[in-house]
């Protein structure tokens, strides 16, 4: 879960209630997250960028030290690649068109690791376009595993909810106010004409399913707009804008320049002048005045919030301010606020009363992570307003929204970690948190993004969070979820028991551990942050699964709830891993398991005891293969490859592997059990070889990247019946050769182009499963 103020103290997975909690680092953990996305794909030069606008002010000490917790020091990580210089974004208003590289030179740099954001984005939407392309041949077709809901999802008060994913965006039609839109992060947009009862995926087959912003024309029924790319997490930036002209059913690209490579925070259409629509994103403030077919900028600073009310006002909050217009966003004004804090700011929000323009809300959280709100009352100007006690600005940059009811101006809603509901009487105000209720009553899940309120009806409330969408018909004095059908789940990894046909094991993106036995509502297993997981193979009794960092459980009980134990290794204090360290089982039979971080630790009896064992060079682990119970295979973010084998008595020291490709994150390792000197290893770095091929026990590589998209590689399985036939997942699409790697063909018929971070293949059943970032789980027959 991404509290920033969880304790340590009470473990990774206690995420209920409140007490005992501490301030964790700036940025919270969904910080650490986004550096180790940017490292994963060869963007770590990117980190004190990210650093710089998710905690703006620290030292370049400070922001060195949180990219260290986050990916390593310095000398365990990849040096910074040289990028290919972005071309000049000009003064506020250069037309939209300029800088985006054809598809042929965003491929030439993504091969060469020199792409910036908008090359890799240009490379996914040319990927996602070629696969949507792609003829339907007969033979096994991708199928949803879900989960359509998992109950039981977790929230920082006593009740819990039926959860799905995160969802970024909303819209509620202003012509039907049972037909809602709802964009997810990296899960496309989902359509509902039942109030959130059952939905739709929408864009499955888009060039990208990060979504931003949505918003309904309200001059032209029926016309939707999309923002594509993810303001809150960038790492998997947009390409473009993309239209519906039937209320959300079917999406077409409307503008990809200049927004290539960028990522949406709001989308505003202006009701008093047809056709001029506002956008927010992470490379400043935009308007258009042909409803969204051109545009132009008009500020570069970051521009999170935009609104444009009924008398020709629009507002927009940016990270250097609060600026006005009043001729369709041409022209915009600072507005000097009262006590305005330090800049820039981690998050601003704006809104204006529906049911009084005069009246505005403006909603930051500063440099300092100080929470600020104001009110404007017609002429009277701007006044400082008392925040809700105890809120937390430290995850701003990621979870923040402003609200105000649209028949009472006194009444606002402000989302942070959690959603608050704000009172004025008079001249004092009261508030009380909605979200989270730690003595009775209905609690919803943490980390706010979006809020929407229903047409006609101002006391039903939408909210949008890392667990999904949920709905209050008092202004939230109640709260029902509607994610049964929106299969939006984000799947870190996945494992198996290899006697079941009908048992997985997934982590999930603050959702925790989850378990399928067969039914499309999966069982929510264990809280927190869901990482990798395991499972014994002599004994599919026994499982593992991890939280963030090195901290790891075991279940006796195939992971029924309440039944994990800690059995997290010793790890020397200030010795770093990877948010979602790997872990691993044998594969063959044995009770050997290993998990990677700033060293690799290895025990033989499930956990109970450990063997640390230091890399040779300063690393730390990325991936693992446990092909037999005495051998253990491990890769680093670097790309160094390194063997241990058990002795008889004691594991030998780490030793080094010719290293297929350097300063490359290694993803996944497979060696064959049967012969364990034939080793596959996949690379997520973009430029050069991606994945590598060795018949001798790692002494020498073979590239068999040939054929593969210039996108970053995940994971690779072996079928044990072939040698020669394999497949890797990849950020976009599922891939197959039948030839040891010299030819490849997509393997990805009706697969959404969601990012496919984990496969696993079930050798006696003959099936492949993937895990999705915010697409759920997916399965195919691989015979036939």
């Amino acid at each position: 879960m991404q509290d920033p103020t969880a304790s340590d103290d009470r473990g990774p997975g206690a995420e209920r209630g409140t007490g005992g909690r501490r301030l964790r680092p700036p940025g919270g953990k969904a910080l650490a997250r986004l550096l180790q996305e940017l490292e994963r794909t060869g963007r770590g030069e990117e980190a004190a960028r990210a650093v710089e606008r998710a905690v703006p002010g620290l030292a370049e000490s400070r922001q060195q030290e949180l990219i260290t917790e986050a990916v390593g020091p310095p000398e365990a990580r990849p040096p910074a690649r040289d990028r290919a210089p972005r071309p000049p974004a000009g003064e506020d208003g250069r037309e939209a068109g300029a800088g985006a590289p054809s598809p042929q030179e965003a491929a030439e740099r993504t091969r060469a690791g020199t792409a910036d954001a908008e090359s890799l984005a240009v490379v996914y939407r040319e990927t996602a376009e070629r696969l949507a392309e792609e003829p339907r041949a007969p033979g096994p077709v991708w199928r949803s595993l879900g989960p359509w809901t998992v109950p039981n999802g977790q929230t920082y008060g006593l009740s819990r909810v039926n959860v799905s994913g995160r969802i970024s965006a909303l819209a509620v039609d202003p012509a039907n106010a049972a037909h809602l839109l709802a964009g997810s992060a990296g899960g496309g947009i989902w359509e509902s004409i039942d109030r959130g009862a059952s939905w739709a995926p929408r864009t499955d087959d888009a060039a990208t399913l990060t979504t931003g912003a949505l918003a309904f024309d309200p001059a032209s029924s029926g016309t939707v707009l999309a923002g594509t790319g993810e303001g809150n997490f960038w790492a998997r930036l947009g390409t473009g804008v993309i239209r519906s002209t039937d209320g959300g059913t079917t999406w077409a690209p409307l503008c990809t320049d200049p927004f290539t490579g960028q990522g949406f925070y709001d989308l505003a259409f202006d009701p008093t002048r047809r056709g001029t629509v506002l956008a927010g994103t992470t490379d400043g403030l935009y308007g258009s005045a042909d409803g969204g077919a051109s545009w132009t900028r008009r500020r570069s600073s970051v521009a999170w919030s935009v609104v444009a009310s009924a008398n020709g006002e629009a507002l927009a909050a940016c990270s250097d301010g609060m600026f006005r217009s009043d001729d369709g966003g041409a022209v915009w004004h600072p507005v000097t606020l009262p006590t305005p804090g330090t800049f820039p700011y981690t998050r601003f929000a704006v809104a204006i009363a529906p049911s009084d323009p005069g009246v505005a809300y403006a909603w930051a959280a500063d440099a300092d992570e100080v929470a600020r709100l104001w009110r404007r009352t017609g002429d009277a100007g701007w006044a400082r307003v008392p925040v809700p006690p105890g809120l937390s600005t430290a995850q701003a940059w990621y979870d923040w929204f402003l609200g105000i009811a649209p028949d009472r101006a006194d009444q606002v809603y402000l989302g942070a970690v959690d959603v608050y509901r704000g009172d004025r009487a008079g001249t004092s105000w009261s508030w009380q948190s909605i979200s989270t209720r730690e003595t009775g009553g209905d609690s919803i899940h943490p980390d706010q993004h979006v809020i929407a309120f229903e047409p006609g009806a101002p006391a039903v409330v939408y909210v949008g969070n890392d667990g999904g969408l949920f709905r209050s018909p008092d202004r939230g004095g109640h709260w029902e979820d509607l994610n049964h059908g929106l299969a939006v789940t984000e799947f870190e990894y996945l494992a198996q028991d290899h006697t079941s046909e009908t048992w997985l094991l997934g982590g999930t993106q603050d959702n925790g551990t989850n378990r399928w036995t067969g039914s499309p509502s999966w069982t929510h297993v264990q809280d927190g942050d869901g990482g990798d997981c395991a499972v014994n193979r002599d004994d599919p009794s026994t499982v593992f699964h991890t939280f963030y960092e090195m901290n790891l459980e075991r279940s006796g009980s195939r992971g029924d709830f309440g039944t994990w134990t800690g059995v997290s290794p010793p790890v020397p204090s200030g010795e770093r891993s990877l948010f979602y360290p790997p872990l691993e089982t044998s594969a063959t039979a044995g009770r050997t398991v290993a998990f990677g971080g700033g060293a690799l630790y290895v025990s033989r009896d499930d956990a109970g005891s450990w063997k640390r064992l230091p890399f040779p060079d300063p690393g730390v682990g990325s991936a693992m293969c446990i092909p037999h119970a005495g051998e253990v295979l491990v890769g680093t973010i670097r790309g160094r490859l390194y063997r241990t084998r058990w002795q008889g008595a004691a594991w030998s020291p780490l030793a080094a592997l010719t290293t297929p490709r350097a300063d490359a994150w290694i993803s996944d390792i497979h060696a064959d059990p049967a012969d364990t000197a034939r080793i596959w290893v996949t690379h997520s770095t973009i430029g050069g070889g991606r994945i590598w091929h060795s018949a001798d026990g790692g002494a020498t590589w073979a590239d068999r990247s040939a054929g593969l998209p210039p996108l970053p590689l995940n994971a690779v399985e072996v079928d044990p019946l072939d040698r020669d036939r394999l497949w890797v997942a990849a950020d976009l699409g599922v891939y197959r050769s039948t030839d040891g790697g010299a030819t490849w063909e997509p393997f990805a018929d009706r697969l959404p182009n969601a990012l496919v971070g984990d496969i696993v293949l079930h050798p006696d059943a003959r099936l492949l499963r993937a895990g999705t970032r915010n697409r759920g789980v997916w399965e195919i027959p691989v015979d036939g």
